[in-house]
This record gives C-alpha cells, structure tokens and sequence, in this order.
C-alpha cells in the first residue's frame, strides 16, 4: 500500500494561495462594508451627506497612496512580512471604527485602514509572482477570494445591522482578519520558489540595488506597456463598478419590483449586480488558468476586445428584454474579472524578479489612483450626456488596452 505526498513546490504554492487568499478577500470585505456603514454613519452623527462623504473619501485616499510604498518595503524586508502587516493593520483600523467619537474619528480610523489595505496589492502580487509556481492558477484563487469578500462584506454587515448597534458591527466585522493573521502566522512557505536565482541573492539584489535603478531597470523594460494597459483597466473598472448599479435601476428592461415590504426601494437591478459579481469568480478562474497556458498577450487581447464589444452592446441589448438584458450582464462581469488575472501575470513576465514589489506598487497606484478618475469622468457622462455615451467612452478604454496588448505581444516576440 502506497502512500502519495504533495511536492514542495506544491505545498509552496497552497500556502502562499491560502495567505494571499485570506488578504485578498479581507480588503474587499472590509470595503465593501463601507458604504453599508456609511448610511448608519450620515444618521448617527449631526453632519450632511456631502461631509460625511467626503470625510470617508478622503479614508479611502490612503489606499492608493500607500501602494507604491507598500512595494517598495515588499522588496526591502520580504512580501510575506508586509502582507501580514497588512492583515493585521487592515483589521486594527477597522476596530478602532468602534470608538470612533464622531464622523471625523470615523475618516481618521479609517485613514488608518487604508493604508494598510494599500500595501496589500503590491505584497500579495509580489509573493504570488515570485513563490508561486503555477502563478496564473494561484492569481486565479486570489481574485475568487476578492470576489467572494466583495459579495461577503455588504451582505454581512447589512445582516449584522440588523441585530446590533454599528459600533458592535465594526467590532465584529474586525473579527475574522484577527483571526486570519493568527492563522497566518502559522503559515511557512518560500517567498522566492519560483525565480530562478536562489533566495538569498535575491534579497541580496533587492537590497543593494539602488531604488533609481530599479525604477531605470523598469523604464527600459517592456513594464510600462503593462502599466498603461493596467491605468485604462482601472478607468474601465471604476467607473462601471461605481455607475452600473444606478444604471441597471434605470433600464427600461428592469422589472420594477421590490424584493419584501421590508426592502422598499431594493430594486432587481441590485441583485443583477450582485450576480454579475458572482460570476466575475468564473471569469477570475478561467483567465487565471489559462494565463498558464497561453500567452498573457493574447489572452489580454482577447479579454480587453471583448469587454469593449459587450460595453458597445450593453444598452441596445438591454432595450430588447430582460433575458437579453441578463445574458450582456453576465457577459460584461466574466470578461470584466478575466482580464485581472492576465495583467497581473504579465507584470510578472515582464519585470525583472528584484523590482516586482515596486513594479507592483506603481501597478496598483494606476488601478486605485489614476483609474479613480474614472467614477469623475462616468458622472459627468451620465449627467450631463447620456448612458449610452458613457458605455461609448468606456469601451474605448477597453479598446485601447486592446491595441496595447497587441503591442506588448508584438515587442515581446522581438524581445
């Protein structure tokens, strides 16, 4: 009778997945507990809507600010380290939520949140794209893990809500990252498994490289094609995160209808979103996976031309019925989560391995930062134009990350 063990390199790559994993679902849990808590907030505290939403605004601000940052000590001290940091200052922040004695004690613990919710990107890509020997596959499980924290957080606090008061709501909500940074303390793995120089050098590189030399080795590589198809994804991402709810409500195809009594005003269109979410999770899977089998280029190219061709079709497919409406919905959010995977692998092939803790902050300072400007832009086209203009506009984004990953393809073969 024969036993089987996993091998080193897989077991590596389990750990560095479990880790990663439990950071990555804890940020957009954590975040998209916000804005349930932001209704309590503009009730409990004597201040508008304007303020209170600024103040929590200016909370969110940190997260891209300290991404680059956040790489550059995920190069010096190791991404595990950081991402643990991470972990733990994440929940920290989120607890102090509690004792928080106004809405300005509110921006100020959550400040605090987001910027150790900013160093976890650059830590987690970093410890994924130089421990991970099936890098694609692992990218895979990290963004399910985002995806489900996404649908998770909203959906826990909204029911906490309803039994406690939301001081013990952020309590609680900080609970399972006290518990994911115990267990991950527990977690061993090899940070440097997958890069070809041993892991002493490696950090011998990182640490006797100059920074304006590594940022120089960045330049001349084939980094900065990578990063700008990365800025328009974010500009994609935004603005349709932050603009697609209020647009499902308004289709002419929605069914108005009300979930209970209870949720008066909770139209359809919420939960199509929430279902779009979900199915993102196939679309996170299924780019992960192949990015480990073709090239990211061409996975990129056809990912970014698709999801401008369903942005082009969103509103005339929706005009012709709910069906349809559903089946261009599902659509959008598959190819929408697909292209993540594959950027963040191609940052991986095309940085070298003692820069990638800083080619991943400046990788998520253009997602978070610059791609931010993509919910101004989306409410001036709704505003003042029209639905259709917006979905016009962001499929060209889409369309020139397209011409991009064409042009990466094209300059890696001659490389």
């Amino acid at each position: 009778m024969s036993t089987t063990t996993a091998s080193p390199e897989r077991e590596n790559d389990r750990s560095i997945a479990a880790l990663t994993m439990l950071g990555h679902g804890l940020f957009h849990y954590f975040e998209m507990a916000i804005p349930i808590l932001l209704v309590v907030w503009i009730d409990s505290f004597p201040t508008g809507v304007e303020v209170a939403g600024l103040i929590v605004a200016i909370g969110f601000a940190p997260i891209g600010i300290a991404a680059l940052p956040g790489g550059m000590l995920s190069d010096r001290y190791g991404p595990g380290v950081v991402l643990l940091g991470s972990i733990a200052g994440m929940s920290l922040g989120f607890g102090a939520l509690a004792l928080a004695p106004s809405i300005y004690g509110v921006g100020l613990a959550l400040a605090v949140w987001g910027l150790f919710a900013g160093v976890y990107h650059p830590a987690g890509m970093s410890l994924i794209s130089t421990g991970a020997a099936s890098r694609g596959t692992i990218f895979a499980y990290h963004g399910m893990a985002g995806n489900l924290g996404t649908a998770l957080g909203p959906f826990v606090a909204a029911t906490l809500l309803l039994v406690f008061e939301w001081r013990v709501v952020a309590g609680l909500l900080a609970l399972p990252g006290v518990a994911a940074f115990m267990y991950g303390l527990s977690i061993d793995f090899d940070p440097t498994a997958a890069v070809d120089e041993p892991a002493e050098a490696a950090a011998d590189e990182r640490d006797e490289t100059p920074l304006i030399m590594r940022g120089r080795e960045l330049l001349h590589s084939l980094f900065p094609i990578v990063l700008a198809i990365v800025v328009f994804d974010g500009l994609f991402y935004r603005g349709v995160t932050a603009y697609l709810p209020r647009i499902l409500r308004e289709l002419s195809a929605m069914p108005a209808l009300t979930i209970t009594d209870a949720l008066v005003g909770v139209n359809v269109g919420d939960y199509i979103f929430v279902g779009l979410l979900v199915v993102g999770i196939a679309g996170q899977w299924v780019g992960g996976t192949l990015s480990d089998r073709i090239a990211v280029e061409t996975g990129l190219t056809g990912g970014f031309a698709l999801l401008g061709l369903f942005s082009l079709l969103f509103v005339p497919v929706a005009g012709v019925g709910f069906a349809p409406l559903l089946l261009v919905s599902a659509l959008l959010g598959f190819f929408l989560f697909f292209v993540q995977p594959m950027y963040q692998v191609a940052v991986a092939v095309h940085t070298p391995a003692a820069t990638r803790g800083l080619s991943y902050g400046v990788t998520y300072l253009g997602e978070f930062g610059i791609g931010a400007l993509g919910i101004a832009l989306g409410g001036v086209l709704l505003g003042s134009y029209s639905t259709r203009s917006f979905f016009v506009v962001i499929a060209g984004f889409a369309f020139l990350a397209t011409f991009l990953a064409v042009l990466l393809g094209v300059k890696s073969r001659r490389s």
